[in-house]
This record gives structure tokens, C-alpha cells and sequence, in this order.
């Protein structure tokens, strides 16, 4: 059976925590920025662990690494 390969898309957009779980980025920060407060944009930044539902299918994605 051939290699599982990865999912291009998911390296780019997810990264593993030490402890399996997922992060991503926000969303919400990329355009249309003009009318949002300081405040708002500065807590967009970074990464979230993502739910707990997509963790198996991200896992998945992500396997080929």
C-alpha cells in the first residue's frame, strides 16, 4: 500500500501541540479591517486550539509528516 501524503493545505493552516491537540489562526483579520477597533484585531492574533470534533479529521491531514 503507498505512502499516506499530506495534505498541503492543513501543514500551511494547522499546527500540533505537543500534547496532540490542534491550532489554528483566527479568522476575520485578513481585509475589511478599516472599521475595527484596535482591541478587536490585537485578540485575532495568534492561535487557538481548535474543538475537540476536528481534531481526528485534522490528525488525519496532518499524518503524513
Amino acid at each position: 500500500m503507498p505512502k499516506m501524503k499530506t495534505k498541503k493545505a492543513a501543514t500551511k493552516r494547522l499546527k500540533m501541540s505537543a500534547t496532540g491537540k490542534i491550532k489554528r489562526t483566527q479568522s476575520g483579520k485578513a481585509h475589511l479591517n478599516g472599521h475595527k477597533t484596535a482591541k478587536r484585531k490585537r485578540q485575532l492574533r495568534g492561535l487557538v486550539v481548535a474543538k475537540d470534533v476536528f481534531t481526528k479529521t485534522a490528525a488525519r491531514m496532518l499524518q503524513g509528516n
